[in-house]
This record gives C-alpha cells, structure tokens and sequence, in this order.
C-alpha cells in the first residue's frame, strides 16, 4: 500500500509529515553509508541507518539506482557550483586547479563519489545531460587556461577522467592518510599539466608518514 498523502494549497500532491520525514532520514543514512563504504552497502543497512523498516525503504525507492541517482543528485549539484565558481574566476589557471583540487577532496571525503558518477551517468538521462553541460563548461575553462599560457596545451578534457581514477585509488590507503594523499597527488598532476609559468605557483604539500608496509594494514 502506498503511503498517504496530502494536497497542498495548490492542488497538488505532497508527502505527509512523516512519510517527508522517513524519506530524508532514508536519504540521510544513504549518503552517509555510500561515503563510508562505496554502493554496495546492503539496502536493510541503509534502512538500520534510518531507523525505518525495509518496507518503506522499498516504497521510497524500488530499487538501489533511484536510491543512488537521488543521493547523487546533489552530489552533481554541488560539482556544479564549483565549476561554476572555477569558470567565473578571473585566472582561469587558478580556477582550473581549484576544480582539479575540489573534485579530488570530494572523491576522498566520499567513497561513493566515484562509483556514483561512473554508474548514473548510464543508468540516468538527466543526470547524464548534466554531466554534458558540466563537460562543455569545463572544456571552456581548459581552452581559457590554456590561452593564459599556464596549462600545456596538450592537456585535453578527458584527462579528467585520467586524475579521478587515479585519486580514487587512494582508497586504498588507510583513512588517516587518504586526504593528505591525495593532496599531494594533485600537486603533483598540477605540476605536470602546468607549463614551466605555472610550475613556480605550485606548493607540494610534506610527503605523507604512509609507507609502503602500511598498504598490507590500510583499512577496508
């Protein structure tokens, strides 16, 4: 059965109090156990999370993918308000690695970043369109860096997708680390798109204390 529902002043539909209620917690609980332990966490795992019964989970959401397709709405929000704010800077090189640099914190802070946007980029029209218009806009910004003499001119769009996997492997390495990691990896990636103009502005944070043997001990 489904839940009950109300109408708004305007004629239209809208989800009682609590069921309103149970669909945030449920959303809530989602994105926390997505970040923790990537898209494949259990659906009654999510629902514990909640403090729901797996029946409303399910009535919600019929199926993982419109779970994961809401949750990474907002996730495809907020990469477009940094974009936005990388292309509407007046240094288009220092917008540019500001996005590089947000993409990669985003990445680490949530494990199920990546997986998300790989997964509903062919599972969901709309956010696929999006992610078309985030593409474009971000091509601007790379030809706009690129007039500045900053970044190498054979840098081209899809080495995005090139410096997402490669921070995402940093999963691997114990929570502790992950962030400072990462950091350093996208110095060093920024390096290497910069011309020998840019090279000057960019810092490498301190090497990390993870060493090698650490890898046989990182956390799940």
């Amino acid at each position: 059965m489904s839940e009950p529902t109300q109408i708004d002043a305007a004629g239209s539909p809208r989800l009682r109090s609590d069921a309103a209620a149970n669909r945030r917690r449920i959303l809530a609980a989602a994105k926390e156990l997505f970040s923790e332990r990537g898209l494949d966490v259990p659906m009654n795992a999510i629902a514990r999370r909640a403090g729901v019964g797996a029946a409303t989970l399910f009535r919600r959401f019929p199926d993982r993918e419109s779970l994961v397709a809401e949750v990474f709405a907002r996730q495809i929000d907020h990469c477009e308000s940094v974009l936005a704010q990388a292309v509407a800077d007046p240094d288009p090189w220092r917008g540019f690695c500001r996005f590089i640099a947000e993409i990669a914190r985003m990445q680490i802070a949530d494990r199920g970043f990546t997986e998300a946007f790989l997964s509903t980029q062919r599972t969901d029209a709309a956010v696929g369109d999006r992610r078309g218009g985030a593409e474009a806009e971000f091509a601007d910004l790379v030809d706009r860096a690129k007039q500045t003499g900053m970044l190498r001119d054979d840098f081209v769009v899809g080495d995005l997708a090139m410096v997402m996997l490669a921070n995402s492997g940093l999963g691997a390495a114990a929570k502790e680390h992950r962030m400072g990691l990462s950091q350093r990896l996208v110095a060093y990636l920024l390096f290497a798109f910069g011309t020998e103009a840019a090279r000057s502005q960019i810092t490498l944070p301190p090497p990390n204390p993870m060493g090698i043997v650490d890898l046989y001990t990182a956390e799940s």
